[in-house]
């Protein structure tokens, strides 16, 4: 079995204006320093652009991958998704892996106000321009659908420009197994992934000939005394509940056998995170994305909890 790559899901500290970027850099030189494989940045939909982060933390680093965890697709039109994704590239030499997705209702329509419909046909739209603009400098030339499009790009020759697209339903798992590099996910379970996404996605890979797809899972992890770990999965459904009101969520993990964030978290002893963590790659997850669950009361207990989980992890990179 190839082993599961380790990363670290980073983003801007709310409400720390001054020290925002300064806070994102220095959170990824250290990640490198550690040793994680790769950072994933999310855009979330009232703090720093995320691409705009990749680009930062990229031009400060030399090996880490950088991936956005995820782009919503329709907050960009295909030209502009297109330029900053090459022109973040060319910061990062190669290192920048675009995560896209068409997002949730409640962020497209009731935030934005734009039509939430036809997801995956709008996916499609958007993929055509990418690949387009991917291939090299020149013309990019898109009829479909959606757009039409004949608008040159010459930003850079980096030609390998990596996609993950966050897909959830069997339609968009298939057109992420045929059309992109692999899927980002977030609810995911190991039975989730094990049962209906890696069976989904690599079928579909193998059927358009592309080499087997990456599975990048998101999973809160929180290094802690046996009897915190309570304490940890309490935190995690406080913190990090707002995405179970999704619809696309809870159609997923009908597929598994979380309930809650809180069923996906790894929490306890060295041992009992490192066997959890371990399920997931039995289950086909190719990449971890680790959103470091910290416990505590006040900001000092929980940055060393943090930190306690952080190092942890750091001992078993870059892959397990």
């Amino acid at each position: 079995m190839t082993p599961m790559r380790i990363g670290l899901l980073v983003g801007p500290e709310r409400r720390r204006h001054a020290q925002k970027v300064q806070r994102l850099v220095d959170d990824v030189v250290s990640a490198e320093a550690a040793g994680f494989s790769s950072v994933w940045i999310p855009q979330i939909p009232d703090d720093f652009d995320a691409m705009t982060a990749a680009a930062i933390t990229g031009a400060r680093t030399e090996r880490i991958e950088i991936g956005t965890a995820v782009v919503a697709l329709q907050s960009r039109h295909p030209v502009a998704l297109a330029q900053q994704a090459l022109s973040t590239q060319a910061v990062c030499e190669g290192r920048f892996t675009l995560g896209i997705g068409p997002s949730h209702h409640w962020i497209i329509s009731e935030m934005m106000g734009l039509p939430y419909d036809r997801p995956a046909a709008l996916v499609r739209s958007y993929l055509d321009m990418l690949d387009a603009a991917s291939a090299g400098p020149g013309p990019v030339d898109v009829e479909n659908e959606h757009f039409t499009i004949h608008n040159p790009l010459d930003i850079t020759d980096i030609t390998d420009n990596p996609v993950l697209l966050a897909a959830l339903g069997p339609v968009m798992l298939r057109i992420a197994g045929e059309r992109t590099d692999g899927t980002i996910l977030w609810m995911a379970d190991e039975r989730a992934i094990g049962d209906y996404i890696a069976p989904r996605i690599t079928a579909a890979a193998e059927s358009a000939g592309r080499p087997a797809p990456r599975i990048v899972a998101g999973v809160p992890v929180c290094l802690c005394r046996d009897d915190e770990v309570d304490l940890a999965r309490a935190r995690a459904d406080r913190i990090l509940a707002e995405a179970e009101i999704s619809p696309n969520y809870q159609a997923l993990m009908d597929h598994g056998d979380a309930r809650y964030v809180s069923d996906i978290v790894a929490a306890g002893s060295e041992e009992a995170v490192l066997a959890r963590l371990r399920s997931f790659a039995d289950a086909g997850v190719t990449d971890l994305s680790v959103r470091v669950l910290p416990i505590g009361e006040g900001r000092d207990e929980l940055v060393a909890s943090s930190q306690r989980t952080r190092e942890f992890l750091a001992s078993i990179t870059p892959a397990i």
